[in-house]
């Protein structure tokens, strides 16, 4: 698909006598004029592409900026989402229609409220396991969170799936610094150093930028945090649903994961294809779905450069972008995850109690008080949420304090009629509606949303702490509990119908699942991804500087 047609929008509406359309806003940052929509209380502009194309011989290649375009282009249409699955089954997840995609997919969309200068920008990347997505769901549509907080929202695509993050010993030798995958990632760094150049012209603060996301989008922010290349870039990050996985490097395996250029070879013999030139000659859709049916599984690559080395080792070292930090996870993560649930779990206690004894020894009365035999269904859906989403969001606000900089913690505990009676109670990106306020805004498998004052208040007061966290680094609601830095006492915030302020949550968990990682890294060939509880292998013994 071809980009809108940069002709000279303005003058034409000119003089065709369109004098309504001349009240739309016209921004003209270095990049080249826009013309974007204004709604009653935002200027939107929308599917502003970033870079070029990144097709032909550009797949797999870092994206290259765009040169500056002449003529006034139409940015009141979305532009493409990068190519991704279309069948998405029964998921609540799942929008009404597959998206409109094409390769030429890196657009990035600006809510901007009226007469904006000087505004904190927040910029929103989108989950969906590096593998679906865009920043053109309806969800994130930023018009009210913008209005309602001064902010200038923008949201991104960027790169997925095998085109977002295939790593391959070709594509290694073609690049100056010998190495490959990551390429979603150098998209938002792409994007980021466009919005340094240009976002003043639409009213935003290239100094005082916010970088959001949740799941594979808060993914995203921790590898933009431990990523030397994105330094500056950035002052704040939120990170929502986090998850700090080992991450295969490019051409070896310390910790067990799969070598990630070994990966790329596999994915090509698996198509069928003789070598790079071929897999770039396929069709990128068919190359999308049918790398996705051989178990390819998209995730970033530690290369030595863009990503250093492992998340928990940057973090522990205290090399990661030293900015305020806000992280937090859901109750209910895994109620809309079955998938990440074990295969053939016990359904006997007895069964199950022998099968965590055999696996975590010596942890095993630990990991039994917080996931006891005798709530078998919640037990098992608790530990891959602590492991990995309540674990990571602990560890983030703690390692970053550690720096000197402020981390925030939150628990979302949020139920409402419609998800609970579904068994979704705060359930995995339950809490995004509430941040954007977009209740209206959801996909048709969502459960509704409550139209009362009592939903809209909570949300009220959550987009003005991720608000006030974006334009100052501490989130502050009127009305609502002050919400105390991560300090000894370990205080949170739970948002339960109302924020309210707590201390030390889920005693014992984060010291449990830390430990079990410690033992990992400390025995080698190990990974610390989805292998919990009962489906975890036996912990190696303690190691050094493993409480």
């Amino acid at each position: 698909m071809t980009r809108p047609s940069t002709l000279g929008l303005a003058a034409a509406l000119a003089l065709l006598g369109a004098a309504p359309a001349l009240a739309d806003p016209v921004a003209t940052p270095p990049a080249g004029a826009v013309l974007g929509e204004r709604l009653e209380t935002v200027d939107v502009f929308r599917g502003i592409p970033y870079a070029q194309a990144p097709t032909g011989w550009r797949r797999w290649r870092a994206p290259e900026a765009m040169p500056p375009w002449r003529e006034p282009r139409d940015a009141t249409r979305f532009g493409p989402a990068c190519h991704q699955p279309t069948a998405r089954g029964q998921s609540i997840y799942a929008a009404a229609e597959p998206p409109q995609m094409s390769e030429d997919c890196l657009s990035l969309n600006i809510w901007s409220p009226h007469a904006a200068s000087g505004a904190p920008v927040f910029v929103w990347i989108h989950g969906g396991a590096l593998n679906t997505g865009s920043g053109s769901e309806a969800m994130y549509d930023g018009a009210h969170l913008a209005a309602d907080q001064g902010l200038v929202v923008v949201t991104i695509n960027y790169r997925l799936g095998v085109l977002g993050y295939l790593a391959h010993p070709q594509l290694s030798a073609e690049s100056p610094a010998n190495i490959s995958g990551n390429y979603g990632l150098l998209d938002q760094i792409a994007a980021l150093r466009w919005i340094q150049a240009n976002i003043a012209a639409f009213g935003g603060d290239p100094a005082n930028v916010t970088i959001a996301g949740e799941s594979a989008g808060a993914l995203s922010v921790m590898y933009l945090m431990a990523s030397p290349e994105a330094r500056g870039l950035f002052h704040r990050a939120i990170a929502q649903s986090a998850y700090m996985l080992s991450t295969p490097e490019l051409r070896s395996s310390r910790h067990g994961d799969p070598v990630a250029e070994q990966v790329g070879v596999w994915v090509q013999a698996q198509l069928g294809a003789a070598d790079i030139d071929d897999l770039r000659a396929m069709d990128a859709q068919t190359l999308t779905t049918r790398a996705l049916a051989t178990g390819y599984a998209p995730i970033g690559t530690i290369d030595g450069r863009l990503l250093p080395e492992q998340l928990v080792q940057v973090f522990d070292a205290g090399r990661q972008a030293p900015v305020p930090l806000m992280a937090g996870f859901n109750d209910g993560e895994i109620r809309s995850l079955r998938f990440l649930l074990p295969a053939n779990a016990p359904t006997d206690p007895v069964v199950y109690e022998r099968l965590i004894r055999e696996r975590y020894g010596d942890l095993a009365d630990a990991f039994l008080r917080l996931y006891p035999a005798g709530d078998l269904t919640e037990s098992l859906l608790a530990t891959p949420r602590d492991g990995l989403y309540g674990w990571t969001a602990e560890r983030l606000v703690a390692r970053q304090a550690r720096t000197g900089q402020r981390g925030y913690l939150y628990y979302f505990d949020h139920g409402y009629p419609a998800a609970d009676e579904a068994g979704l109670h705060a359930f995995h990106a339950a809490e995004i509606p509430y941040v954007f306020g977009n209740f209206d805004r959801t996909p048709p498998r969502w459960p509704a949303i409550p139209d009362t004052p009592a939903e809209h208040a909570l949300s009220s007061a959550m987009m003005a702490y991720w608000g006030s966290f974006a334009r100052t680094g501490q989130p502050v609601a009127p009305g609502s509990p002050d919400w105390p830095a991560h300090d000894g006492r370990e205080p949170y915030m739970t948002f339960d119908g109302t924020p309210v302020v707590r201390q030390d949550l889920m005693p014992g968990m984060f010291e449990l699942h830390e430990a079990v990682v410690c033992r990992r890294r400390a025995a080698g060939g190990l990974p610390w991804v989805f292998n919990f509880g009962v489906a975890s292998p036996p912990l190696p013994p303690q190691g050094p500087g493993c409480s």
